[in-house]
């Protein structure tokens, strides 16, 4: 592991920006700009519900997890056609490109568009082209995690799942999202199994306001790789030894845990505690178009909030990394690249 020199504080923010990282929590219809959103309706012949775009932004203002999926859901009836989300995808991995990720791993689910009467082909295809041609355009890595939305049944996820079978090579993994309250994740317990089975890499949403034992459950009984938030596991001294012990990445969202109020202040955030105690935390933007920040802006006004240094800026890069689903020379590439950036740095 590379031993960071110190940063003044005035060229942190240069640093947050210009290193290399991947983004492993990013719902891609969180990243529909209400610009675009307005686009997509007039091209598709749909009434929004809100005038203008400034409206539609002075709406993002969520007292709860259920508030913001309330008005996201919404959002998503303008994607109708392959080429909406392709263009939905290509917006947000041309603004990731920019902020220096370097990789991403996509969420996105079909249940909410398959009830919008938008087949699983025309979502996933639209996607996947995005991801293929990023590679060229804006040299930057993108694979697809499809998410069951556990407000539904474990019926609806099978049925999910098959689905999107015929484009499996497409997908990476699997996860788990939407509310959480009243449905942990042995909810889903045969599903993920079946997914297992399949060979798909596993990840699911725990923890963010649901208590610990979502994470115990998602670890244990879903067998996931990686849980994304996790933040309530701080208060659970047993599992936090586990996620030490077993090296569990977590997915941390710091501007969505403000907007959703999982924490009043950024200040009262407890990221830099999870670094201290050797938690494999990563940062990232979650619905970065209603939370007010992609993954540069969530780097720097966490950092400003809780005073942290440049070695907790490389320990989060390098563990995006190491807990991305990308194979071993690509990771080992990026990392090289993550090194000497921060070996030149002045």
């Amino acid at each position: 592991m590379l031993i960071v020199k110190p940063v003044p504080a005035d060229r942190l923010p240069d640093l947050l920006r210009l290193m290399p990282k991947a983004e492993l929590h990013i719902h891609i219809e969180g990243s529909l700009e209400p610009e675009l959103m307005f686009a997509l309706a007039q091209r598709n012949g749909l009434a929004m519900p809100y005038p203008d775009v400034e409206s539609l932004r002075r709406a993002y203002v969520f007292d709860n997890l259920q508030d913001f999926l309330d008005i996201y859901h919404a959002g998503t009836l303008v994607l109708r056609t392959e080429q909406d989300f392709y263009d939905m995808t290509h917006a947000y991995l041309a603004r990731a490109a920019a902020d220096n990720v370097v990789h991403a791993e996509i969420f996105f689910d079909t249940q909410t568009h398959t009830g919008h009467g938008v087949s699983t082909d025309t979502v996933i295809k639209g996607l996947h082209r995005a991801c293929a041609d990023a590679q060229a355009e804006f040299g930057i890595s993108a694979s697809l995690i499809l998410c069951f939305l556990r407000h539904l049944s474990e019926e609806a996820a099978f049925e999910c799942l098959e689905q999107a079978l015929p484009l499996r090579e497409k997908l990476v993994g699997i996860g788990l999202a939407s509310s959480e309250l009243g449905h942990p994740p042995e909810k889903f317990a045969r599903v993920f199994a079946r997914a297992r089975e399949l060979g798909f890499r596993l990840v699911a949403h725990a923890g963010e306001e649901g208590p610990p034992a979502y994470i115990w459950s998602a670890l244990d009984v879903l067998k996931v790789e990686r849980i994304d938030h996790g933040v309530q596991a701080i208060n659970d001294p047993a599992l936090m030894a586990r996620l030490l012990k077993d090296r569990i990445p977590l997915t941390v969202c710091p501007l969505s845990n403000l907007k959703l109020r999982v924490f009043p202040t950024l200040a009262m955030h407890n990221l830099g505690r999870m670094l201290d105690a050797g938690i494999v935390a990563t940062i990232n933007s979650d619905d970065p178009a209603y939370f007010g920040g992609y993954i540069n802006q969530n780097f720097t006004q966490t950092f400003d909030a809780l005073g942290m240094t440049a070695q907790q800026a490389y320990q989060l890069a390098h563990n995006s990394f190491g807990a991305s689903f990308i194979g071993g020379s690509l990771k080992h590439q990026y990392i090289d690249r993550l090194n000497a950036m921060f070996e030149t740095f002045s």
